[in-house]
């Protein structure tokens, strides 16, 4: 029989979480007669229905992340009939002989070290993408921006590599407007807390408005408990008081609605393997600020206004113009929903299953 390992055990982290959680279940129900080893967090995993059917099976692996802990547990782990295993990340199994599929989501650790803290997880990560390039049959690349950063970095074999674009939850075209979550009029950035996502500036620049505009800036997501987290962050926020707010992570419908009631979304990160929180504003009708770097603008097309992310005064002529121009609000409101109509999980999950079908007929 047929079988097919998963790693999920990402399934509830905030990026790759949501393409396990978005693609996995769409590939377990194409494929009836193939059998499914999910390895991760059992609890986690039974919280959803797709995993509670007959041809799937849960192996309870919580192994930490980039660890020597981590390729013993997966060794131990993975079960010898495996046909094909799947890792929805870079960190691979390296002590697996069969079938290599590899979703890969970004290059970050290595076209960006000076934000990784510690030398070993650097090096874990060099090792890994060494490891990928000479072990993995396939590697789904999810923008053209990281297929064309992992040749760079890496020398990998481009035949390898396959590029399938995420998707965006329908749910986000059809929200539901409640209570506004804050009571003023505010910016909004939607996004976890790490030095790279370059808030120290974007709060610079919103410093440097503060005076015109009178909206509030807040800031949606986790920012405890990152190996890479901001510190300098909150210091930056805390001069400007009460204007800045800091919600910590919020759930799904909270975030929608945080969104929805903003009167921009502004994401001027340095690197993006994909980006999701701009298109997901898209599709509720937030125009959006991004940087004109990175996967940003394959992405976001012509439906954002582009800023130069390293230009603390670019960052804040674009909030200001998006905020103030009425014309160029219903403009980028209105290509913002054609463009976000593009990216669905379901087109995204049809394009894995013919890469699922190449590898098992392989």
């Amino acid at each position: 029989m047929t079988t097919i390992t998963i790693d999920t055990r990402m399934l509830n982290a905030s990026g790759i979480g949501t393409y396990i959680r978005n693609i996995v279940p769409k590939i377990i129900s194409s494929f009836p007669d193939v059998k499914f080893n999910l390895l991760g967090n059992r609890q986690d995993i039974i919280q959803y229905q797709w995993s509670n059917i007959e041809n799937v099976d849960i192996l309870d692996c919580r192994s930490p992340f980039y660890s020597i802990a981590e390729q013993i547990g997966l060794s131990q782990k993975i079960p010898k009939d495996t046909t094909v295993f799947w890792s929805p990340h870079y960190n691979i199994p390296l002590l697996y002989q069969g079938r290599l599929m590899v979703t890969v989501h970004d290059v970050f650790h290595l076209a960006m070290p000076q934000f990784v803290k510690g030398w070993h997880k650097r090096l874990y990560a060099k090792g890994m993408f060494s490891a990928l390039k000479h072990k993995a049959d396939t590697i789904i690349c999810i923008s053209h921006f990281t297929a064309h950063e992992l040749q760079r970095l890496t020398g990998i074999n481009s035949e390898k590599v396959k590029i399938i674009h995420n998707g965006i939850s329908e749910t986000w075209f059809n929200i539901d407007k409640k209570e506004r979550p804050h009571s003023n009029h505010y910016l909004l950035y939607a996004g976890n807390v790490k030095p790279h996502k370059n808030l120290v500036r974007l709060i610079e620049a919103f410093k440097s408005l503060a005076s015109k505009i009178p909206h509030d800036f807040l800031i949606v997501g986790k920012k405890e408990g990152f190996i890479t987290g901001d510190v300098v962050v909150e210091k930056k926020a805390a001069e400007l008081g009460k204007r800045v707010h800091f919600t910590g992570y919020v759930n799904e419908d909270l975030l929608k609605q945080y969104v929805v009631h903003s009167d921009a979304l502004v994401f001027p990160s340095l690197y993006e393997g994909f980006g999701l929180p701009p298109l997901e504003a898209m599709a509720c009708g937030c125009p959006v600020v991004v940087s004109n770097i990175a996967s940003l603008p394959e992405v976001c097309g012509n439906a954002a206004f582009y800023v130069d992310p390293y230009n603390m005064e670019s960052v804040a002529e674009g909030i200001y113009r998006v905020l103030m121009d009425e014309s160029l609000r219903q403009s980028l409101i209105q290509k913002g929903l054609e463009r976000a109509k593009l990216f669905s999980w379901q087109r995204s999950a049809k394009e894995h299953l013919k890469i699922f079908e190449e590898v098992l007929n392989s």
